[in-house]
């Protein structure tokens, strides 16, 4: 039976008796008293705690989350740490924040032990005597709260005298039947008891109070002012304190808002009209909301934006400000409602709330802006609209975002802890999978009935203290009259792909019979859709795939078959969803050339095309053209040709490549990747080299997908090829054997080990490479560790030597600075230059020393240690010492020292030596031209500098 939204099911009563879950509820209350010139809370609090468990209970644990603040070494700052966020690693003690526990008693003023747990931000405190199921306790607990800086998570004081407080208080941890114990983490996801709360609280004159509670009454006084909160069956009072009165209260006949949001160019009557728009939707498609006000922030905004809206300059403005206050208000809204409402365990089962929250932002658009795009106004600018990107919808984003980690095989379980999601899932992909999951699932089973059965989840397990995703199951299947155990076994709880495809089909006048193939193995429902002259004629669901099935429907004028048409489905390739009626030559898709980057057309092959630029003193600046087929999205096969004007050289330069890729998705190895690349350019003047070089790597990682680490093993062949000018034959010191084999091929093995961590840096690699005329093993360990007084240390150590060395010249050889680079690896901009500014680009290679040294190579073997110490900011002190040595000679010993500017690591730094073998070099006449600096200009360098922390 299909029902209206905002109807009741008839299995509503039954559910009601099923699920009701009533228990005592606990009861807390606060009285807190803010400095605000220490940014202290003095907090006297009263805490009755009842025992609805069936076990008894010697201990009591609270969440104290403002304690996680307190130094570097708590879950707070070290998830910082593994997103690649310093802050509060490195945080002043007057910045962090922490909790002083004066003392804990019972109602009979006995005093209780209590200990902190390893996290630090939760307290185990042992009662007097056991509690019984059903029983209660009153606690009474005295204790200052250092706020922190809200520059870290927003929680605190901030610099315009403003307060966030949040999860501030100490609040019960929940056991159901064991402890959930889970640390402050920067996540918004707080489990713990629901209780009937009362917070009296005194603040400075000149604030003004917002709650996500109800105001019992508010008092000025003249040396301050008394807000009183209430809030029953509630997790936690939310309180901001704000220098100017920037929250307003709207009264809609379905909800009563206070908010701060606001749009530029659309006024307060406008935006109460859109508020009310809201609201009205929010009671139709999930019922009434049970507190007497919700608050929607601009903080909790912010924790949560619209991405890809909030990247955008405030200037640039591709929305209409309707909707976009619409959707910025939306957003927010939905997951207040459903957090102050629905009590999972947001650490373990947050998708559920997600998948609502996204699903009903997603019907939103469809009921109220069906016509939107996604990039709005912007879709209709010249040289913008022929894009692919341009002519999507607005919803179309949640699948593209979702598929973004998919794609490159960084994609997690719905199921996964929050706390174990990378930045990118947890922001973004997760919530938009979980979303389109329930989508999904409607478009399966009818829209009105997944309605119906939403609205009749959050009528029975609204303010129930521990609802289980469970639960939602039930009520879901209660409601189907087909299995969806598919929905959770295969969809939630696993990163398994989907991906189905039409094969050998067959066609009569009154029927179509084809094969389905399940590329992926994941047995879920796909759409099929019938189309002629791209209008849907007809429509089924295919079931029970688990690896072929041959269908047959009958024909009614269908010139096109198409699986997931409407892309309600998360398929992981659409590439090759469709085949033609009209013969062999129509099934061909169309190439297209796009200018510049675009979203996958899975209806195109699709060819980019966009002007490039390199640079070397040989070549000059070298513009070209760049054709390749990457879209936004990975894709398996990808091809890349750049070809280039040499303006010096007055001829062709650039390279091409072609590569697949093979992400596995058990196992620790993640990917394979098969290549051949070539390219060429020039190393001194009409002086020119190729390169051919077919490859394989495979990478290796943990299960955990939060960790840094990753293991690599690379297999390649490298052919050089080179054509020489006769004035450089005859100049040329470093390889003397340039005419007589100016070609040479290296075989190179490389396994390497990162640990890429912000505070403790770790790497290893091994390098074998075998030729005709040498065979050479080397090794280098590198570590950075970063301390607390914002000291970093750096040491690298690099060690090689020859198994065989039949060459007669040093351009193989083992280099102390600036290697000859033979196998063309390094960015230099002048390889061959041994004078002029070029010459001083330095690349951390081999030995890794910055001084110039007149004998710099070893034909034989070479051990070296580099080392760095930060004395203030960005301004280092660096060593080098090491052994270097020749065939059938003695080794020689080597060291320098000097001052090195770490302005970006690995990016731009700046060498300048004091004292090395040479002697006092910073006394030397020349000593400019022995300055060293490291610069990096390549675009995909870079990026990774700002995308690591998301990946």
């Amino acid at each position: 039976m299909l029902l209206k939204p905002g109807t009741i099911s008839p299995l509503l009563p039954l559910l009601l008796l099923f699920l009701a879950n009533v228990s005592a509820q606990h009861i807390n209350k606060v009285v807190a008293n803010l400095d605000g010139e220490s940014h202290q809370i003095a907090i006297k609090q009263e805490f009755t705690y009842v025992n609805s468990s069936e076990s008894t209970l010697t201990h009591l644990y609270f969440n104290d989350w403002n304690n996680a603040y307190a130094n570097n070494t708590t879950p707070l700052s070290k998830h910082f740490g593994e997103d690649f966020d310093r802050s509060l690693h490195l945080a002043k003690n007057r910045e962090r924040g922490f909790t002083i526990i004066k003392t804990i008693v019972d109602k009979n003023y006995l005093g209780l032990e209590w200990e902190r747990t390893k996290g630090q931000d939760i307290i185990k405190i042992a009662l007097s005597e056991p509690l019984e199921p059903g029983q209660s306790v009153t606690l009474f607990f005295t204790y200052t709260l250092q706020l922190p800086d809200d520059k870290f998570t927003k929680y605190g004081y901030a610099a315009d005298g403003s307060y966030y407080l949040k999860d501030w208080y100490l609040s019960p941890a929940v056991f159901d039947g064991e402890w959930k114990l889970y640390s402050n983490k920067g996540l918004e996801d707080l489990y713990t008891g629901v209780a009937d709360t009362e917070v009296q609280i005194k603040f400075p004159t000149g604030l003004y109070p917002a709650s996500n509670f109800g105001t019992k009454r508010f008092t000025n006084f003249s040396v301050g002012q008394e807000a009183f909160f209430v809030g029953n069956n509630r997790k936690n009072c939310t309180i901001i304190l704000t220098p100017e009165k920037v929250f307003t209260k709207h009264v809609t006949p379905s909800l009563t808002v206070t908010t701060d949001l606001e749009a530029a160019r659309y006024d307060e009557i406008r935006q109460g009209i859109s508020i009310t728009t809201v609201a009205e939707f929010l009671q139709a498609y999930l019922g009434e909301y049970p507190h007497d006000n919700l608050l929607v922030s601009n903080i909790a905004y912010n924790k949560n934006p619209l991405y890809g809206l909030n990247q955008l300059p405030s200037f640039i403005r591709p929305y209409e400000e309707r909707f976009q206050f619409e959707m910025m208000f939306l957003k927010t809204a939905l997951n207040a409602y459903l957090r102050e409402t629905l009590y999972f365990d947001r650490r373990k089962e947050r998708w559920v709330n997600d998948a609502i929250a996204n699903y009903l932002a997603i019907k939103y658009v469809e009921q109220y802006y069906p016509d939107q795009r996604l990039i709005g106004k912007l879709s209709n600018i010249w040289g913008v609209r022929g894009f692919h990107l341009a002519k999507m919808d607005f919803n179309e984003q949640y699948n593209l975002l979702q598929m973004l980690p998919s794609r490159s095989n960084i994609d997690q379980a719905l199921s996964t802890s929050n706390d174990s999601l990378t930045i990118l899932n947890q922001r973004i992909a997760n919530p938009y999978k979980a979303g389109l999951g329930l989508s999904y699932l409607a478009d399966f089973l009818g829209t009105e009935r997944v309605d119906s059965t939403i609205i009749d989840f959050y009528k029975v397990h609204q303010l129930q203290p521990k609802t289980k995703v469970a639960d939602f199951k039930q009520v879901l299947q209660q409601c189907s009259d087909t299995e969806i155990d598919w929905f959770f076994d295969e969809y939630v709880s696993t990163r398994k792909k989907i991906d189905f495809k039409i094969k050998k089909l067959k066609k009569t006048e009154d029927a179509i019979t084809f094969t389905l193939k399940n590329k992926r193995g994941t047995n879920v429902p796909i759409s099929l859709f019938g189309l002629r002259n791209d209008t849907v004629i007809s429509k089924y669901w295919l079931t029970d795939i688990d690896s072929t099935k041959t269908v047959t429907i009958p024909r009614n004028g269908e010139d096109r078959l198409v699986l997931n048409y409407d892309q309600k489905i998360p398929e992981f390739n659409q590439r090759d969803n469709w085949k033609t009626l009209d013969g062999f030559l129509a099934s061909n898709k169309k190439l297209k050339f796009t200018f510049f980057r675009d979203t996958e057309d899975p209806y195109y092959n699709q060819v980019f095309y966009v002007p490039i630029a390199n640079f070397n003193i040989y070549d000059g600046i070298t513009p070209g053209l760049r054709l390749y087929n990457k879209t936004f999205l990975e894709r398996p096969f990808t091809f890349d040709v750049n070809p280039q004007y040499s303006f010096l050289e007055r001829t062709i330069v650039g390279g091409a490549s072609a590569r697949y890729r093979k992400y596995h998705e058990k196992g620790s190895l993640f990917v394979s990747n098969y290549s051949i690349r070539g390219g060429t350019s020039h190393f001194q003047t009409n002086s020119r080299f190729s390169t051919l070089t077919p490859s394989i790597s495979f990478g290796w990682r943990p299960k955990d997908l939060r960790s840094n680490k990753r293991q690599f093993l690379l297999l390649r062949h490298r052919n050089v090829f080179r054509n020489i000018d006769e004035t450089v034959l005859n100049d040329n010191t470093i390889d003397l054997d340039l005419e007589n084999n100016p070609d040479y091929s290296v075989f190179n093995a490389r396994f390497s080990s990162v640990d890429n961590s912000l505070i403790d840096f770790k790497s290893s690699s091994v390098d074998f490479q075998h030729s005709s005329e040498f065979t050479k093993l080397s090794m280098q360990l590198e570590y950075r560790k970063l301390y607390e007084s914002n000291r970093q240390l750096n040491l690298r150590f690099y060690a090689g030597k020859f198994l065989r060395n039949d060459t007669n010249s040093d351009f193989f050889s083992f280099a102390l600075d600036r290697p000859t680079d033979y196998m063309f690896d390094l960015g230099y901009l002048g390889r061959s230059e041994e004078s002029g500014l070029v010459s001083q680009q330095i690349i951390i290679a081999e030995g890794g020393f910055k001084s110039q040294f007149e004998d710099q190579f070893g034909s034989d073997w070479i051990a070296t240690t580099n080392a760095s110490f930060n004395i203030w900011r960005w301004m280092e002190l660096y060593g080098d010492i090491g052994f270097i040595g020749d065939k059938g000679e003695s080794a020689r010993f080597v060291y320098d020292s000097g001052v090195r500017l770490n302005l970006v690591t690995d990016y731009f730094e700046l060498y300048f030596p004091v004292y090395s073998n040479n002697g006092w070099e910073i006394a030397q006449p020349d000593y400019l031209e022995r300055v060293r600096f490291i610069v990096t200009i390549s675009p995909k360098t870079l990026t990774g500098l700002f995308t690591r922390r998301w990946f």
